[in-house]
């Protein structure tokens, strides 16, 4: 299959994987400041995917042609295909970030059909079956947090401050600082008003300096939302 994001130009500190081999290096781009560098489980498989910096992936996670951004971690027995991860998101154990979609409306829904090479049924796999699966991406904004052992299916886009619970399939876009759960996921509550909700967005501390988010770590730390987005909106 063909490199899809081999060629996205490569912010300061991000690294592009071709495929991880755990004894290699990057690929591609320019090196992380010391300490910020992608950690990868050396039992991790990690193919066609940027990362940025103080990312991690765990032992036995997948990820094919994902980019995941700064700070954001995904743990152990994990998969993401198609996707893009927004700054510091917390993927849990067991989470399934666009798993595979089946051809329901064909006469066959087997793999075998488009994936003809690996069964000597044809000399090439269905292209076009793949540019499909790549039009339903799954996007996370910032700051989400997908619990252990949730589902993501294709094209839905969660909205930063997010929160997906534990076990919950989710099939519906999911607005920025809702809490939703269940199978199908269906929204518990908003994490806050509407004009914290809004400061936050405002504020945007994703995007703040490595510095900045060290000078501010107390407030972090002591702060509830509505009194930090006082403080530094």
């Amino acid at each position: 299959m063909a490199l899809k994001l081999a060629d996205r130009p490569l912010e300061p500190g991000y690294r592009y994987f071709d495929r991880y081999v755990p004894s290699d290096g990057p690929s591609d781009g320019p090196p992380a400041a010391d300490g910020a560098a992608p950690v990868i489980h050396k039992d991790a498989q990690v193919h066609d995917t940027i990362l940025g910096p103080w990312t991690r992936i765990g032992a036995r996670t997948s990820f094919s042609e994902v980019s995941m951004d700064a700070y954001s971690y995904i743990v152990n027995d994990a998969s993401a295909t198609y996707a893009e991860i927004g700054k510091f998101c917390s993927i849990a154990r067991d989470a399934r970030i666009n798993p595979g979609n089946h051809p329901t409306w064909k006469a066959a829904q087997h793999h075998f059909s488009y994936r003809a090479r690996a069964y000597d049924l044809g000399p090439e796999d269905d292209l076009d079956f793949f540019a499909w699966r790549r039009s339903h991406r799954v996007v996370l904004g910032h700051d989400v947090w997908i619990g252990h052992g949730a589902t993501v299916l294709p094209g839905v886009t969660i909205g930063t401050g997010a929160v997906v619970g534990a076990g919950a399939v989710v099939s519906k876009d999911v607005p920025p600082f809702t809490i939703v759960g269940g199978v199908p996921a269906k929204p518990i509550r908003e994490r806050f008003p509407k004009a914290v909700r809004d400061g936050l967005l405002a504020l945007s501390w994703w995007d703040w300096t490595h510095d900045r988010l060290a000078g501010a770590l107390e407030d972090f730390r002591h702060l509830d939302a509505d009194a930090f987005v006082e403080k530094h909106g």
